[in-house]
């Protein structure tokens, strides 16, 4: 019997695909929790449609991806950072710090996507990873400062 995967199903296929899979397989647990539809043509219509639309939001998410990748690597921060005596910091600079620093200049960025392995507790200048999309970093350069 053939089915079309609403979901991605491990050892059967991605979502979308068309397979083959046993009758009873279909019946009795793709179909009814919802994870596949019979293969019908008015079904086969419908999942190119929903394949043309899901192609068309990966593309937008793309466009503004690189829109805000391209803005990220043309903006540089400047956080200050305490020093006590003997040049010692107290504290660091940290994801939360520059998220906020970002949300000061109107760029929108999730702290989980900013990639600083450890905190920074030096003064320097740092190229920090933000991760925009999986597949797509941009660099930001962090100048840190004596406050």
């Amino acid at each position: 019997m053939d089915v079309i995967l609403l979901k991605d199903i491990e050892k059967v296929g991605k979502e979308g695909a068309v397979v083959h899979v046993k009758p009873g397989f279909a019946r009795n647990f793709l179909v009814p929790r919802g994870l596949a539809l019979p293969a019908t043509p008015a079904h086969l219509k419908s999942a190119e449609e929903r394949q043309r639309q899901a192609q068309h939001k990966r593309k937008r998410a793309s466009r503004q991806a690189e829109a805000l990748k391209a803005r990220l690597e043309g903006t540089s921060l400047t956080l200050k950072l305490a020093l006590g005596e003997g040049e010692k910091a107290f504290g660091s600079v940290t994801v939360q710090d520059i998220v906020a620093a970002l949300a000061q200049q109107g760029i929108s960025v999730e702290k989980h996507a900013v990639q600083l392995a450890e905190p920074i507790k030096a003064l320097g200048i740092y190229e920090v990873p933000v991760r925009v999309q999986p597949e797509m970093t941009a660099t930001l350069k962090v100048w840190v400062v004596k406050a």
